[in-house]
């Protein structure tokens, strides 16, 4: 190495432990009712039946695994549950993902519903789609249709601002009103993507000694 080189400095990254889900972390948008509905849900134990649906990155699996934690319970994929449920009584069933649900889980699925008020079960299950428009059993598809539905509603971009400039602020970023904007504009819609963004270019500018600017933002995102 040449004398007048100048080492890369190493920049240790600006790393935060991930936050868990809640239901205080959830970025609430229009979706006050349905928060209200699932903190009630975690201490009722009234058997009952709630359906949480919306599109990938809509928070809707956040908000299971916040009520997990609450009450205790572990959160299954639709897509890894075997043919056979049996939820011990007085329990909280939590499926993620209805629509994954082979046919073998989707006739437990409904046995559940059957047996909901003998075994004191409660059933919280999300998807990505109405019940009406769920790819399962007619029979599973009248049941989920007849429980509590809620729609995680969108949320607007004024919401999402607001959101990363939280988590900029969270993790020590000093972000200009210009970058977010862009960010929204350009990025994709869903929060979860965007703060993604937003962490890699913090690790870039610390990485390279760069201040947090437009040019690094367009670098990052192109390079994506």
């Amino acid at each position: 190495m040449s004398m007048n080189a100048v080492p890369r400095q190493q920049v240790l990254p600006h790393i935060r432990p991930p936050q868990q889900p809640s239901l205080d972390n959830f970025v609430v948008g229009s979706n006050a009712e349905l928060l209200t509905t699932l903190s009630s849900f975690v201490t009722d134990l009234t058997p009952r039946a709630l359906y949480v649906w919306g599109e990938t990155g809509s928070g809707r699996s956040h908000l299971l695994q916040a009520v997990a934690a609450l009450s205790a319970s572990t959160v299954q994929s639709g897509s890894s549950i075997p043919g056979d449920l049996s939820p011990a009584e007085s329990t909280l069933l939590i499926i993620d993902d209805v629509e994954t649900l082979s046919p073998e889980a989707q006739i437990a699925l409904f046995r559940c519903f059957n047996d909901m008020r003998l075994k004191q079960l409660r059933l919280l299950l999300s998807g990505s789609t109405a019940p009406l428009h769920l790819p399962c059993r007619e029979d599973l598809r009248t049941r989920i249709g007849q429980a509590l539905i809620y729609e995680v509603k969108p949320l607007s971009d004024s919401d999402k601002a607001s959101a990363l400039l939280y988590h900029a602020a969270q993790r020590g970023m000093r972000v200009d009103d210009h970058i977010i904007d862009y960010l929204l504009r350009h990025g994709r819609r869903d929060l979860p993507a965007l703060m993604a963004v937003l962490d890699a270019l913090d690790q870039h500018s610390l990485e390279q000694q760069r201040p947090v600017t437009l040019p690094l933002l367009r670098e990052i995102m192109q390079a994506g």
